[in-house]
């Protein structure tokens, strides 16, 4: 049993989503002088959100397979298109990542002063898809939420990022809109092949009826049209260019949460209803997510450019979920679903010290030109410091457990492919002891330095938070592993089932 038990009559789903879907609208209708009451109706609701999820998290129960706080409207039934949510073990820690980062995402935000108003119309609108993608049930709703939370970063980098954003946003647009193309593909080959005629994920997932050749040749389109999103080599190029191009919020979410969406597609979609397919095609994955984990840490090792650092470490350890995805295992899925959530809060704390804390101060992010930072900047250091330890994967902090279990879970299936993996823990140690080297304790290049504003009440609770839940995290991963564990075991058994089938 959950903690407590919510009215069942009230569509708390549906509510999560509005929650960003509404003030959207309110911002809108603002008038554009009124910039601090933009900012506080965005936060206020983004927190709003947060408490939804949190309830929604409290009141699940986590012994109990299939889906919890479902939710179905007939939409479209000559199409077999129905309003359908439903939360379980996978996509709910990914509705309470989305609330925690928006949440520390919108006090990073109250910095913005230009064009406030479509700034946080934006950002609301991609929150709002996100929330979507993560409760649909319904592969066609699923696609639909899917576009709303990639379609606004072209503007939000565009109009408000830096260092080549036109290049970045570009790029980021056009790789993920071939993403979004296979998709559909995809998603056509399940509607049509299965014979059922209906996009209900659960209907599709009980009566796998799609040949497994077609499988085989659609599988591989589907899985890459998320994966592009998720940053696999080699469609992982615009990613660390989106990373170092958005502002500081857009980064958190970005990498906090957009690239969340593509494994989370990979899994929920790709895995679940094609697991002919998967069983073909996976070990190929393991192959080439093998190449993010080494690739990823070295060329960040490389980097001059804090948040190119942080971007391309972002590549890596998404990696490391690919890669359990490919193992397919109890626990591989276990531990990339515990994954997608460190990572989201590691990244976002992240991209909150380097984007906004120092880079909207010095206006540099070039290890050379820094130095000396934990001088004026302590709570930052520290803040900076634990990021780093649970992206080396250090004991007490989330990181550590997630790399752990995946590492045991792909052993299971690839031990070769989980001995070479191991071996970017010291190459993540290495970029992540000389950034903070660099940065905070190296001698100060620059006196003007010494001089940067304090940080504000906004930074230093953001930070907080999302330290807190690295710890918390740490300490006590059954809070999620539990409810992990029971998420995944249907696809397990749809994986296993064909292969069984097949020997």
């Amino acid at each position: 049993m959950g903690l407590f038990t919510l009215a069942t009559d009230i569509p708390w789903l549906s509510l999560i989503w509005l929650s960003m879907a509404v003030p959207a609208v309110i911002i809108a209708l603002i008038p554009h002088q009124h910039k601090e009451a933009m900012r506080w109706v965005g936060a206020v609701f983004a927190f709003a959100s947060l408490v939804l999820s949190l309830l929604v998290f409290l009141a699940y129960e986590p012994g109990r397979a299939g889906f919890q706080f479902v939710e179905r409207l007939n939409w479209m039934p000559q199409l077999g298109i129905s309003y359908q949510l439903g939360v379980d073990g996978i996509s709910l820690p990914m509705i309470l990542l989305n609330g925690i980062v928006i949440s520390t995402g919108a006090l990073m935000s109250w910095n913005i002063d230009t064009r406030v108003k479509e700034y946080w119309v934006l950002l609301l609108l991609l929150t709002t898809g996100v929330y979507g993608v993560f409760v649909s049930l319904d592969l066609f709703l699923f696609f639909v939420f899917y576009e709303l939370a990639v379609l606004p970063m072209y503007l939000l980098i565009g109009i408000w990022g830096s260092t080549r954003k036109e290049y970045g946003a570009m790029k980021l647009t056009l790789f993920l809109m071939a993403g979004s193309a296979l998709v559909i593909i995809g998603m056509l080959a399940l509607y049509f092949g299965s014979g059922l005629r209906t996009f209900d994920m659960i209907v599709l997932a009980q009566n796998v009826t799609l040949a497994g050749n077609v499988q085989r040749i659609f599988f591989p389109m589907l899985f890459l049209g998320f994966a592009v999103l998720a940053g696999m080599f080699p469609f992982h190029t615009w990613s660390p260019t989106g990373h170092v191009a958005a502002p500081t919020a857009v980064s958190m979410l970005h990498a906090g949460v957009l690239m969340k969406l593509g494994s989370y597609g990979c899994l929920r979609a790709a895995m679940w209803l094609m697991p002919a397919g998967a069983n073909t095609w996976l070990p190929v994955v393991a192959g080439l997510a093998l190449l993010n984990v080494v690739y990823g840490a070295t060329i960040a090792m490389a980097q001059r450019d804090a948040k190119y650092i942080i971007g391309y470490s972002s590549v890596s350890h998404m990696g490391l979920v690919m890669l359990a995805l490919a193992a397919g295992t109890q626990l591989a899925l276990m531990g990339a679903v515990l994954q997608m959530f460190a990572h989201g809060v590691m990244t976002a704390l992240f991209f909150s010290v380097v984007g906004r804390m120092i880079y909207e101060r010095a206006h540099t992010r070039q290890l050379p030109e820094l130095g000396g930072l934990y001088k004026v900047m302590p709570f930052a250091t520290i803040m900076f410091i634990i990021a780093g330890l649970s992206s080396m994967g250090m004991p007490g902090l989330a990181g550590f457990w997630s790399e752990f279990i995946i590492f045991l879970g792909v052993w299971e299936r690839y031990p070769l492919v989980a001995v070479i993996a191991v071996l970017s823990i010291p190459i993540t140690g290495a970029y992540i002891l000389r950034a903070v080297w660099a940065v905070f304790f190296d001698e100060v290049k620059n006196p003007e330095l010494l001089k940067l504003p304090k940080l504000t009440w906004q930074e230093y609770t953001g930070a907080t938070i999302l330290v807190l839940i690295l710890i918390g995290v740490g300490l006590y991963p059954a809070i999620l592993t539990e409810l992990i564990d029971v998420g995944v075991r249907p696809i397990v058994a749809q994986l296993e089932g064909i292969t069984l089938a097949g020997r």
